[in-house]
Order: C-alpha cells, then sequence, then structure tokens
C-alpha cells in the first residue's frame, strides 16, 4: 500500500474519501468484512470486495490493502505525553542491568550533551537489580560532573538526584542519600522540568505523539496535573493537537479545583489525583504493611476528601477521577463515591463515568462497588507483564499471595466494570499490541480474558472511558480513527478454550485477530488514520 503523511497545510482542507479495498476489516458491522468507504472524516460503508467496485469511481482514493488488516486505532487511556518525549530523547535506563551499568550510561549522556541545562533521565528499577540499591547522590555527581541531573524510577514515584539539582529546588530539598519520594520528589521534578525550555517541550511532545501514531494510536489521554506537570505543559500540547495532525489528545488535570480543569480545557478533574503512590516505591496505601518494609505506605486523600471531589465534579458535569494502587487506597476511593452517590445521587454520578487510575490492588467487594458506582478502570495490563509472577517486584513488595490478587481483568470484566487500557507512559512503554497481550497471557491464569475483550478495552473502552459510546468501532457513522496492519493469520484467543472454540465457528460472526501467543511477532502499522487523515504512514510502504 501507498501513501504520505499529511502536512499542516493540508490539514485545513477536508479530508478525503477513500475506498480501502482487498484486506481485512474488523467491524462488528460485517464480521467477514474486505473494504471500507471513509467520507468526511467518517467511516460511511463496510462490506465486501464484490460490493467495492461501486464506490471506485466516485472516491477521491483507492487504497488497495494487499491482505492487510484495519482496525479502530487503539486509544491509550493514560499517557504523560512530555515525560514521554523527553524519554524518547533522553536517557532511557530501562535496559540497564546493574548499578554500574546504569552510571556508564550516565556518564556517556552527560558526556553527549555538554549543552543542556540538565540532564533528564528515566527507567531505573534497582529491584531488578542484583545489589538492589539506585546509584548514590555521590556517585551521580562524579558521573555527571558536578551537573544537574534527575533520574527518575521506573514509576515516577521517585527519583535520584544530582547534588546540582538540589541547588536548584527553591528553599531547599530533602538532603537525605537516596530516593527521593513524596514532596520532596515532586520539588524536584519541577526544578529539573522548569529548566526545560518551551521549544525542548513542544519537541518532546511531536516526538511522543508521533511515536503513538507509529504504533497506531489514535488517542491519548493526557493525565497531567500540579504535581506531575504544569499549566503551560497541558494547554500547550492541547494546543500543538489541535493545530497539527496526529494523535487526538484529551486532556486531565489533577487536582481538586473544578474551575481550573475547565479554564485549561481539561473533560475532567482527574488522572493522576493522587489517592496514594506506587508499590514500586513503597508509597502506595495498604492495609498491612508492605512485606520488604515495615510499614502500609501513604495516603494523600481520605475518603471525605474524595467525596467532596465527586461532588463538585459531579455538579459540574466534569468527570472526577483519582490515582489509586493499593487496597487501602481503593477502598477510600470507593467509600468516597458512594458518599458522593448519596448526596447528587447515584443516577448522577454513574452517569459521569468518574474514573479510577491504575487500581491494582481490588477486592471481590471493590470490583463490585465499581460495578455499582459506575466506576471505570483505567488500567496498565503492561504493569503484569513487568513486575507480576512469583519472582516479580509485586511479590517483593507484597508476598506472592497477595501479589497473585493484583490487576484482577477478568473479574472486573464478569462484574460489568468498563475497562480502558493504558500504558501510563513513560511508565511501561507506549506498545498497544503488546499490552492486549499483557491482558490476555495474564501472569496469574485467573486474570486473563479474551484477546477480543482486551482489544476492545484499548480501543472502544477509552472512548467509552471519556462518555463517547459511538467510537473505537469501525461501522458506519463512526469516527474514521483506524490503522492499517501487516500480520499473520487471525485467529480467535481466549482463556476459556470453549469459548475460542465457539467463536471460530463461522456461524458466531466473531471477527479474528492476530495471534498474539507470546513469542510471535507483534502486528507492524502501515498506516494510521485520524478523522480521516493520514498521520502516519510506515517508511517503504
Amino acid at each position: 500500500m501507498r501513501g504520505e503523511t499529511v502536512s499542516m497545510s493540508e490539514s485545513t482542507t477536508p479530508p478525503p474519501t477513500v475506498l480501502l479495498r482487498r484486506g481485512e476489516v474488523h467491524s462488528p458491522a460485517d464480521p467477514f468484512a474486505t473494504a471500507m468507504v471513509v467520507e468526511r472524516g467518517q467511516v460511511a460503508w463496510v462490506g465486501s470486495e464484490g460490493a467495492a467496485d461501486a464506490f471506485a469511481d466516485g472516491v477521491d482514493e483507492v487504497v488497495d490493502l494487499d491482505g492487510a488488516l484495519v482496525t479502530p486505532a487503539f486509544t491509550d487511556a493514560h499517557v504523560h505525553t512530555t515525560a514521554t518525549g523527553l524519554a524518547l530523547t533522553g536517557l532511557d535506563l530501562s535496559g540497564a542491568t546493574d548499578r554500574e551499568a546504569a552510571l556508564a550510561l550516565v556518564r556517556d549522556f552527560a558526556a553527549a550533551r555538554p549543552g543542556d541545562r540538565v540532564l533528564l533521565g528515566h527507567g531505573w528499577d534497582a529491584a531488578r537489580w542484583p545489589e538492589g540499591v539506585p546509584p548514590t547522590r555521590a556517585e551521580l555527581d562524579d558521573a555527571t560532573g558536578g551537573r544537574p541531573l534527575y533520574l527518575s524510577r521506573i514509576d515516577v514515584h521517585s527519583a535520584v538526584v544530582s547534588t546540582a539539582l538540589l541547588d536548584l529546588v527553591p528553599d531547599g530539598a530533602a538532603r537525605a542519600d537516596g530516593p527521593l519520594t513524596g514532596d520532596a520528589h515532586h520539588a524536584v521534578r519541577a526544578a529539573a522540568l522548569g529548566a526545560v525550555t518551551p521549544a525542548q517541550r513542544e519537541e518532546a511532545q511531536r516526538a511522543a505523539l508521533a511515536h503513538a501514531a507509529s504504533l497506531g494510536i489514535g488517542t491519548v489521554h493526557e493525565c497531567a496535573g500540579p504535581e506531575i506537570s504544569a499549566e503551560d505543559d497541558l494547554t500547550g500540547l492541547l494546543r500543538l493537537s489541535a493545530g497539527e495532525p496526529g494523535p487526538r489528545v484529551v486532556g486531565y488535570w489533577a487536582e481538586r479545583d473544578v474551575d481550573k480543569a475547565r479554564e485549561l480545557g481539561a473533560v475532567g478533574a482527574a488522572g493522576d489525583l493522587f489517592v496514594d503512590g506506587s508499590l514500586g516505591s513503597h508509597t502506595a496505601c495498604l492495609h498491612q504493611p508492605y512485606a520488604d518494609a515495615g510499614h502500609t505506605g501513604t495516603a494523600h486523600l481520605d475518603a471525605a476528601d474524595v467525596a467532596a471531589h465527586v461532588v463538585a465534579c459531579t455538579e459540574a458535569g466534569l468527570q472526577a477521577g483519582f490515582h489509586a494502587i493499593g487496597d487501602a487506597a481503593v477502598a477510600a476511593v470507593v467509600e468516597g463515591v458512594r458518599a458522593a452517590a448519596d448526596k447528587a445521587g447515584l443516577d448522577r454520578v454513574r452517569a459521569a463515568r468518574h474514573r479510577v487510575e491504575h487500581a491494582e490492588m481490588l477486592t471481590p467487594e471493590t470490583v463490585a462497588a465499581f460495578a455499582e458506582l459506575g466506576l471505570t478502570a483505567s488500567v496498565q495490563p503492561g504493569f503484569d507483564a513487568l513486575w507480576g509472577g512469583e519472582d516479580g517486584m509485586y511479590a517483593q513488595r507484597l508476598g506472592v499471595e497477595r501479589a497473585r490478587t493484583l490487576n484482577p481483568y477478568a473479574a472486573l470484566l464478569r462484574a460489568g466494570v468498563p475497562l480502558a487500557f493504558g500504558s501510563d507512559s513513560p511508565v511501561t512503554p507506549l506498545d498497544p499490541w503488546g499490552t492486549v497481550r499483557a491482558a490476555a497471557f495474564h501472569r496469574t491464569p485467573e486474570h486473563r480474558v479474551s484477546v477480543r475483550a482486551a482489544f476492545t478495552a484499548h480501543t472502544r473502552g477509552g472512548w467509552r472511558a471519556i462518555g463517547r459510546d459511538d467510537a473505537g468501532v469501525l461501522v458506519p457513522g463512526a469516527p474514521a480513527d483506524y490503522a492499517v496492519w501487516r500480520t499473520g493469520e487471525l485467529v480467535v484467543q481466549a482463556p476459556d478454550d470453549r469459548v475460542a472454540r465457539w467463536s471460530t465457528d463461522p456461524r458466531s460472526g466473531t471477527p479474528g485477530l492476530p495471534d498474539l501467543t507470546p513469542g510471535r511477532e507483534l502486528p507492524v502499522c502501515l498506516r494510521t488514520v485520524v478523522g480521516g487523515r493520514t498521520v502516519h504512514v510506515r517508511p517503504g510502504e
């Protein structure tokens, strides 16, 4: 297939009318569809190759798919766009196998970027290193030659920094050696990001959105907030996405200020509004102490705070949302939302589709409460792929038995809880098919869901999470947000073999999806289209 990337000047013209044919179109409107027509930025028709001839003379472009698969574009429901771009253009420590390897990467990066006002890196994970501890401040000072350095842990809830960066923090910051968490971390992060120029920030945002488009992602939910980025970071990103072809950006602002969220153009005072922290940094709030630490983490909001915020957002017609990972934090959210429903009315609260980000440590009771209260679970299957299993970080932090309860996607679906999949990039990378695979092949078998259910959570689920039930699916009238993939045979994969056998029966009318068995190659994105405009074409295609 051939095509060209759309430029800014072209984006002011109406999107072309396009016929795609001779492929596989993943659509509930016709499970055997091989062709699709896009007109005025919407899906106009889906059907068979034989019927496609009737449209060929009335379109601006005909795309010969040559057997490629067409699916709805993915929605990543939890992204930090600027941080993702800075990670793409900065120092990536995710591949460091030990502390010395990380320090060597820091030295090389500092030497290669002598003009940077501050050195930015991300992705270290001492829990995976033999030593189990990150570099000391003295080691970082030596590796950078005394320059400002900020290195966020993989979960972005703690960081190690150089002395020169601490010197940039107003009123100082915690000087204790070791990872900084809580307010001290927020202070050093603000200082580090404050040294990034507007031009660098815009470059990072463009890099992140271009990377997302290259992976078949048509929409990202930007989870911004005063403890994460800055107001001009969010407003600049929204302006950028509105002015240039690329993935759609839906903004969230994580502050208990409804007017501020609306002023900034956010759809909700939500996202990473922290009820607690993370498991990796020992700051997720638990009912029982960590297995490898003598405390239960950190609580930032209680049930009364949650209730007040949900009522304010419900009355203002905005989404509320909370970052909650530990079981105590999730319980506080449930208690608060239930209290808000008692005050504002259950139907109004359910209709608002308030969100809970991450929601990892759930119980049968809190799963049932999510369903009762109409809460959307915005979750990241990549977390389990990275940290799950009996030898993973979850088991280190919680013990094997508690770790097995985490991320119960099958239980959430059985209860009728809406799922929206994302990456929390740069915590885990933008990787939509890898995310679907992680949910379908969860490290704890009882939490696995079918590939079809996982795919829906990563396409339609993100749209439903913002109140749009007409998108994320290729049917007439839906937005023409789609991706074209080179892939192998299409199959139906489900944890229950009986379901898989039934679904492959032609009488079931179930469209297939790529085989995501671990070890197999993932599909390759050939083209991404948003609102009928091509925003990515793989080089050479």
